[in-house]
């Protein structure tokens, strides 16, 4: 369902999820996390998905800490996150994000995918435990 602003609402897998557009402003401090957790309250989602267009250049530096920042407003609201897009690059470049992107992905909380397919995988797998 299209809500306007480029935000839909849909239901994966018996999941409410609740996406963005790639247009829009950056996510670049925790500021930003909440005024986007502020936004979607309305819709009550269960998993927020945000493409990968929409995060600051550094979050993607972990020593700056933007993107434990970020996370963790999501992780405090009590809301789930999925990255949505391509960020090989960026794991070319750092084994630390690799290894950030390989334990989160493995959790319930926050996930990194590349599109809506690995996307409903992760839904999957979590609804099977």
């Amino acid at each position: 369902m299209f809500l306007g602003m480029g935000l839909t609402v849909s239901d994966r897998h018996g999941v409410r999820v609740l996406s963005f557009p790639a247009e829009g402003p950056k996510l670049a401090t925790d500021r930003d996390a909440v005024d986007l957790i502020a936004q979607s309250f309305d819709h009550r989602p269960d998993l927020i998905v945000i493409p990968v267009e929409r995060l600051d250049e550094g979050f993607f530096t972990l020593s700056t800490r933007i993107a434990g920042e970020i996370v963790q407003k999501f992780v405090t609201y009590g809301m789930r996150l999925a990255i949505i897009g391509d960020i090989s690059r960026h794991l070319d470049a750092s084994a630390a994000l690799r290894d950030y992107v390989r334990e989160t992905n493995q959790g319930r909380q926050v996930w990194f995918v590349a599109n809506l397919d690995e996307l409903d995988t992760q839904l999957q797998r979590v609804a099977q435990k």
